[in-house]
């Protein structure tokens, strides 16, 4: 397990799993007209290095993106990236961007961003994946579907990317696949209210709940300044 040395107001951790690659990234940058950060994590597809290329470069631009053109134009700007690149391979991103109060938040697949305050923890997006469109219509679903995406960044543009807005005081979890198909939001919320490190915590978790993918977390202090981190 890598954990990422604590900055001002966040903090993350990752599981390799059973995978030969870890192709799960995170990157964040601080907006200066809010001095809060912006965080993005990806998700890549496959166990190849190329799957974690595309997800460094896609988390990287993302971050990086300038907030005041929005979470759509960020991951529009990390698609262009992954395009552009030919030794990447795909990936599923969220990134959140801060607002003077809460975030504005945009994602393509099954990575997902959660509000978390006084141990209470609040799904902000939806999977991009067969398995949710498909329940959304009152059908039923196999296991196979819960990991089969319908967007990534290599096949959705800016009108197909998921989008909201928080605009409430709040700590924020975005979390891969790794970590949320095999801990429930009860079992997220409970090391979110009690965990010095959650990101590593949630990680720990989920190594310990039989994770065989990468399992990966990024955590934002609802008060905007991170803990001192312990081992996992």
């Amino acid at each position: 397990m890598k954990t990422q040395p604590i900055r001002p107001g966040w903090h993350t951790a990752s599981f390799l799993g059973a995978r030969e690659t870890n192709a799960d990234a995170v990157a964040a940058s601080t907006d200066w007209t809010t001095g809060r950060l912006a965080v993005a994590l990806a998700d890549g597809v496959g166990d190849t290095p190329a799957a974690a290329r595309a997800a460094l470069r896609a988390a990287s631009e993302a971050a990086a993106a300038p907030v005041v053109e929005g979470p759509v134009a960020a991951l529009a700007r990390a698609r262009r990236a992954v395009l552009a690149d030919p030794e990447a391979g795909d990936c599923v991103v969220v990134v959140a961007q801060p607002l003077p109060v809460g975030y504005a938040i945009a994602w393509v697949g099954d990575v997902r961003a959660y509000a978390w305050s006084g141990g209470v923890l609040h799904q902000l997006t939806t999977d991009h994946t067969v398995a949710e469109y498909f329940r959304a219509r009152g059908e039923p679903v196999t296991r196979r579907m819960e990991h089969t995406v319908l967007t990534s960044m290599r096949t959705a543009d800016p009108p197909r990317f998921g989008h909201t807005t928080l605009r409430t005081p709040t700590g924020l979890l975005l979390t891969s696949d790794g970590v949320h198909r095999v801990l429930t939001s009860g079992e997220m919320a409970d090391i979110l209210a009690r965990s010095v490190n959650p990101a590593a915590a949630l990680t720990a978790a989920a190594k310990a709940a039989g994770a065989t993918d990468n399992a990966t977390a990024a955590v934002i202090d609802p008060g905007g300044m991170a803990v001192a981190p312990v081992a996992a």
